[in-house]
């Protein structure tokens, strides 16, 4: 009897690293797009969702694109047409999928909000055979707002799917030495570039409601268990944490960067070095909030020299730390 049963590939390990998101464009639209989806998100936004979507449709979704179309105006790729964003995790994936080089095992990338969608890569990991699927947020301090609903977005995908792969998520990695010690590397490198020394190194997270905080959301002690680890590697300059990145009226994690960008040339600190151990790779939040706002009014305040250190992106101690979360959980 002729076999009828369908050709199906497997036998593969499929592995997704995934980065929060950026707009397909610096369009109105697609900046308008890619904000709903993020500010829909009810992790994001924790109230009463009837009323939030009121405010998010007939006001935020109306005034914001603008500001934030500006915003990535600033930064974005335009020889290319990207977002560094997107420039940088694609290249992530590329050198270590060349890196980890076992026919086996795919690499890919997805963003939880925007494009390519989380849903979209695993259906194509899964229709090439990866019968294992392994998530790696890259998101190095675990919050409800990032890594969470990274987990929620694959779980959904998975619900729908006939024949799940087995499943593992990459937990969060604030104090691998490897991490670590790359960032310790990074701030050394931006040093030996600038021809001024630092008076203190601004450790600068993304925020997050404190209320978040208070209903136990572990972020806020991951930031500053980052920033004791590089401290302890790094002696010679202060290193102080911060938050950025703060949204609405409500109080959120303190001390704010950009109120301490403001005052800390009154306190006699006139050269500072920024960094941004949170974010994986530049994007608006370090590139056009910290590197641009950022200096600007701390040069306005009375600062003489500021700088910030680019994040991890694509250099070798970053692949060499994402190779190794991989294996160690292959």
């Amino acid at each position: 009897m002729k076999d009828e049963h369908p050709k199906i590939k497997f036998g593969k390990t499929g592995v997704l690293i995934i980065n929060l998101g950026t707009p397909d464009s610096t369009k109105w639209l697609d900046i308008r797009r890619y904000l709903k989806e993020f500010l829909s998100d009810r992790r994001v936004i924790e109230v009463n969702p009837i009323l939030w979507q009121l405010i998010l449709n007939l006001v935020i979704l109306n005034l914001r694109p603008s500001k934030t179309a500006k915003a990535y105006k600033e930064i974005w790729m335009k020889d290319i047409n990207m977002s560094p964003l997107m420039y940088y995790t694609q290249r992530q994936a590329e050198k270590v999928s060349n890196s980890i080089s076992e026919e086996d095992i795919l690499i890919d990338f997805a963003m939880r909000y925007g494009n390519p969608s989380i849903k979209s890569k695993i259906k194509k990991l899964h229709d090439n055979g990866c019968e294992r699927l392994i998530i790696l947020p890259l998101y190095p301090q675990y919050a409800a707002a990032t890594t969470a609903t990274v987990c929620d977005e694959v779980y959904r995908t998975l619900m729908s799917m006939r024949w799940q792969p087995s499943l593992k998520i990459i937990p969060h990695y604030e104090s691998d030495p490897l991490y670590i010690d790359a960032l310790v590397n990074s701030i050394n490198s931006k040093i030996e570039k600038i021809n001024w020394k630092p008076d203190l190194i601004l450790a600068s997270y993304h925020g997050i409601p404190k209320k978040y905080f208070d209903k136990g959301d572990p972020y806020h002690c991951y930031c500053h268990k980052t920033t004791r680890l590089i401290s302890e590697k790094f002696k010679d300059i202060e290193i102080k944490t911060t938050f950025q990145s703060r949204f609405g009226p409500e109080e959120w994690l303190q001390p704010y960067t950009d109120k301490t960008l403001e005052s800390l040339p009154k306190e006699g600190v006139k050269n500072v070095l920024a960094i941004c151990p949170g974010f994986s790779s530049d994007c608006v939040e370090t590139l056009e909030e910290i590197l641009i706002q950022g200096k600007e009014s701390f040069i306005e305040a009375g600062g003489e020299n500021f700088d910030m250190v680019s994040c991890l992106n694509d250099n070798d101690d970053h692949i060499k730390l994402l190779n190794n979360l991989i294996k160690r959980n292959i």
